[in-house]
């Protein structure tokens, strides 16, 4: 970690306008992220979630409004950030192993060409080490299995040493088993890194995460840790109900259609 200053903002974004050629993905946008927070961030797939994500890593241009990075600019805040996207298919066949996927973490801060020093090793290792993959390190990542895979992304984001982890949809290929651990691994790494986690899983992340959001090209954030009804109605444009697994019970209390007698 770079040193996270608590009295500041972790992120902060100001009428936020982004998308693609002519379309606006994001439609004023406003959220203020604190310093260690964990906030999960729902919605329908092509929501925005991961267009939010690549405006705030500079991968994609603001149209319009403001996204500062611990006080900076996002030329300047991005290295503060890692960034775990979501789970591809890749040839498996490929020769690259554990270690040396974990070691494209310390690209930014070494250049392309210099070698690896004993401070990089240093890192690669302990950042396996805290998602509990160092006995793989040797082995190719085509061996592993889903959920090995995302604790190696994982890993990946840690060896760049960041005070801001961003996680888009990385549960969705992963067994609920698996999910649980990786949930608890983020609640260890929440102690020192402020995470943000996008996935349109709405029962699976809401009870995890500190506080969330709705994300439908609009936000809906009040800053706390419970999915309200209205929330999710202005998200999906629809009446909501949760279901849990398993054993049948309605999260939210019973409502009635617009116009309806309550």
């Amino acid at each position: 970690m770079n040193g996270m200053d608590l009295d500041r903002d972790a992120i902060t974004i100001r009428h936020l306008y982004a998308g693609y050629d002519r379309q606006m993905v994001l439609q004023d946008v406003n959220l203020t992220v604190k310093p260690l927070d964990f906030i999960g961030i729902v919605g329908p797939n092509g929501g925005g979630k991961t267009t939010l994500f690549k405006v705030v890593l500079g991968l994609i241009p603001a149209a319009s409004g403001e996204v500062r990075i611990m006080g900076k600019s996002v030329a300047e805040g991005r290295r503060h950030i890692g960034y775990v996207p979501q789970l591809m298919t890749f040839d498996r066949d490929f020769p690259i192993s554990v270690w040396e996927v974990v070691q494209m973490g310390r690209l930014g801060s070494r250049g392309l060409l210099r070698p690896y020093t004993g401070e990089d090793n240093r890192i690669v290792k302990d950042a396996l080490s805290r998602v509990d993959m160092l006995e793989q390190a040797d082995w190719p990542i085509g061996d592993l299995s889903g959920g090995q895979q995302q604790r190696t992304y994982i890993a990946r984001a840690l060896a760049t040493e960041p005070d801001i982890l961003l996680l888009d949809e990385p549960l969705a290929s992963v067994d609920p088993q698996v999910s649980a651990s990786i949930y608890e691994l983020l609640h260890e790494l929440n102690a020192e890194t402020t995470i943000l986690i996008a996935s349109h899983d709405i029962g699976a992340i809401s009870s995890h995460v500190r506080t969330v959001a709705c994300l439908n090209r609009k936000l809906f954030y009040h800053g706390e840790d419970q999915l309200t009804q209205e929330m999710l109605e202005l998200a999906y444009q629809c009446p909501i109900d949760l279901i849990a697994h398993g054993v049948p019970h309605r999260v939210f209390r019973e409502h009635t259609p617009s116009g309806s007698e309550t």
